[in-house]
């Protein structure tokens, strides 16, 4: 499972990098602008969103919930210090899927009874497309939170973020995550399609497990 999150670091456009993202077979999109105003996301996603509907890829926007209603997109993803989740599902209503970042096993204590869809676990190393970051696991930081998310028995589905390159996939896929989600590595890459070709290739054999 490959999510995308988009950069406005990078040289190549928010809309470009979909597209690229896309043609090389990517079908979870997260659109990152933080920095942007509603009307410059909206202006994004009137092209980003026909491009999905396309590819049937899933699309959410990191953040804006309000936003993400009225653009009519399938979820939000929340950081810690954004809007509540249990705030978030009831503005976007029960069909919404809704992920949040944990940095910690007590991060994940604190939602793990909310109605979540995935968590964000991360950063795994540190990363230039975000400001103010919590500090980095590792692949032992990473593996110690999925080992206690399985003896407590929380299900919820677990996407590892956060400077992962191609080289990460394999040992990070071992440690107890059900995907990835990759912003720099794509972003800033010569080749986005065939960087995102490599990253699902190498993703594939722990598909379905």
């Amino acid at each position: 499972m490959l999510q995308y999150i988009t950069s406005t670091s990078s040289p190549v456009s928010v809309v470009e990098q979909v597209r690229q993202v896309l043609e090389g077979g990517c079908r979870w999109i997260q659109v990152r602008m933080k920095d942007a105003s509603d009307e410059e996301i909206t202006k994004a996603m009137e092209e980003i969103k026909p491009m999905c509907l396309d590819k049937e890829a899933f699309l959410i926007l990191n953040d804006r919930v309000e936003l993400a209603k009225t653009l009519d997109v399938g979820g939000v993803h929340i950081g810690k210090m954004d809007m509540l989740p249990s705030q978030a599902r009831m503005i976007l209503g029960p069909a919404a899927v809704i992920g949040v970042t944990a940095n910690t096993i007590d991060d994940v204590l604190a939602v793990q009874a909310l109605d979540i869809d995935y968590i964000g676990i991360g950063p795994y190393r540190y990363t230039e497309t975000k400001k103010n970051l919590a500090p980095v696991l590792g692949l032992e930081g990473i593996e110690a939170i999925c080992k206690e998310m399985e003896k407590r028995e929380i299900n919820i589905p677990r996407v590892a973020v956060g400077g992962i390159r191609l080289e990460d996939v394999e040992p990070l896929m071992k440690t107890g995550i059900n995907g990835i989600a990759v912003s720099g590595a794509i972003a800033f890459a010569d080749d986005i399609k065939a960087t995102t070709e490599e990253f699902l290739k190498l993703l594939s054999p722990f598909e379905h497990k």
